[in-house]
């Protein structure tokens, strides 16, 4: 039987107690350690790194931990902190990029939020460019489901149309197969310069700014600037050539397709430092102080945004031009739309219908310069889009024609094929037996089409309307 020895252990007699203002001071350097490793991108395991351990060990133990987390889910693993931000997303501090100052960001957060406190949620941090399966029947597309981002994952859609369409081939025509017949680096490609076209269009095609996450923080925490752990990161990419542009993001495209890239918050910020923060608050007025509006818990983009990405100009309104109204004896000026846009858009809302206050999207974004429009249907964002570009200037072809149609949503397994005849008008003897339940009888996606070919009857080729 075994017998244990009940002695007391004699005590180690270099053992000191350690004082409180000591583990205090041990904790708080554990802390620092976290924070430098979540900067690069690594996490702290049971085994930690220390200081001064060889650099091609540690190296070869990042990698290794990074290659374990790909191939897993997000989560937290035992005894580790997972970070969202994988190293090879994070560009070199060398890079030859301007890093970005506090006051920028300052700036910046100010034009987004209206304040310095408030930062992206989650939903808005893992956003990015997610393509689908490439050379399947959306090829062309990418995922956006519902939520903040996805009016601006969407204008990227339909510029990634524009460019695969008509763009690249230079025609007038092109078959709708083609959008299927489309590899991972005609994706890339396609993302890049729809990308570089819109910032070169922001910059008053003179220049354009990209910005990228870096390993180094370039400034900390203040009393009037809260940090998010990225955008102190940033570094400041500027081109006065758009072909330059291109080339630079078609290099780095990974920063804004790849998970965990913070892609869509990425294209945000190049957006804004392209147009530039000045011209941008001379574009808003007095309806518009600033470019986010908090709801129901998310951040949402303001029209001003929308139009900014579309046209290059931050106006807040949908109608032609800038217009002055007296409002209780105070004359303001609106701004609208000064000039037809590659890309179009339309509105409806059901409930704005019914309140008798539809905006009036105004002709220079109902009839762009190519047949695709970014769509709002009762707030939720889609694209409408047609293979002739003669369709806008040739009235003979708006007899009857064909649109397509793609909702962001990854519930979509095939683009919708509908066909528009604007001379049929059966459709407006069964709408005026109860006009108080047309959205019962006629889908929304029909009434948005009907905004822009009033009294037009669509066909959906046997697909069940979805929209």
């Amino acid at each position: 039987m075994l017998h244990m020895d009940k002695r007391p252990l004699d005590p180690d007699p270099n053992f000191k107690p350690m004082e409180l203002e000591d583990i205090a001071t041990r904790i708080s350097a554990l802390d620092k350690w976290r924070a430098i490793f979540s900067s690069q991108g690594l996490e702290i395991g049971n085994s930690a790194i220390q200081p001064n351990q060889d650099h091609h060990k540690a190296d070869e133990e990042s990698e290794e931990r990074a290659e374990t987390s790909s191939s897993k889910k997000h989560g937290t693993f035992p005894g580790s902190i997972f970070y969202s931000i994988p190293r090879e997303l994070i560009v070199a501090s060398d890079l030859g990029g301007q890093p970005i100052s506090i006051e920028k960001a300052t700036a910046l957060r100010k034009i987004l939020f209206g304040n310095t406190f408030q930062t992206f949620n989650y939903e808005w941090k893992k956003s990015f460019f997610k393509f689908r399966e490439a050379f399947s029947e959306l090829a062309y597309a990418i995922e956006a489901e519902k939520g903040g981002t996805r009016a601006i994952q969407l204008v990227i859609q339909a510029h990634i149309i524009k460019y695969l369409l008509f763009t690249k081939t230079k025609h007038d025509y092109t078959s709708i197969k083609s959008l299927s017949d489309v590899s991972q680096k005609q994706q890339e490609r396609a993302l890049a310069a729809s990308i570089a076209d819109i910032l070169w269009t922001t910059g008053e095609k003179k220049s354009a700014t990209i910005c990228l996450i870096t390993s180094d923080t370039y400034f900390t925490e203040s009393p009037d600037y809260k940090t998010d752990n990225f955008t102190e990161r940033l570094q400041l990419f500027e081109f006065v050539e758009k072909d330059k542009l291109e080339k630079f993001l078609c290099a780095h495209i990974h920063c804004f397709k790849d998970e965990g890239s913070h892609g869509v918050i990425l294209f945000l910020y190049s957006l804004l430092f392209s147009r530039t923060i000045a011209r941008i608050q001379q574009d808003l007025d007095h309806t518009t102080p600033y470019l986010l509006h908090f709801c129901l818990g998310n951040y949402t983009v303001r029209q001003a945004v929308l139009n900014l990405m579309l046209t290059g100009r931050a106006s807040p309104h949908v109608f032609n031009g800038d217009q002055a109204l007296n409002d209780q004896n105070v004359e303001e000026k609106y701004h609208g739309v000064l000039t037809r846009s590659d890309v179009g858009y339309l509105h409806w809302s059901r409930e704005e219908m019914e309140q008798d206050r539809l905006p009036k999207v105004g002709s220079m974004l109902k009839t762009p310069k190519y047949p695709i429009w970014l769509c709002n249907i009762n707030g939720t964002y889609s694209v409408l889009f047609g293979t002739y570009t003669s369709l806008l200037c040739d009235w003979k072809m708006e007899h009857i024609f064909d649109l397509y149609f793609y909702s962001g949503q990854s519930s979509q397994k095939k683009t919708a094929h509908l066909t528009v005849d604007t001379h049929s008008h059966h459709w407006e003897k069964s709408y005026k037996i109860d006009e108080s339940d047309y959205e019962k009888r006629f889908p929304s996606l029909e009434m948005i089409i009907r905004t822009k070919w009033e009294g037009a009857a669509i066909n959906w080729h046997g697909t069940v309307p979805f929209f």
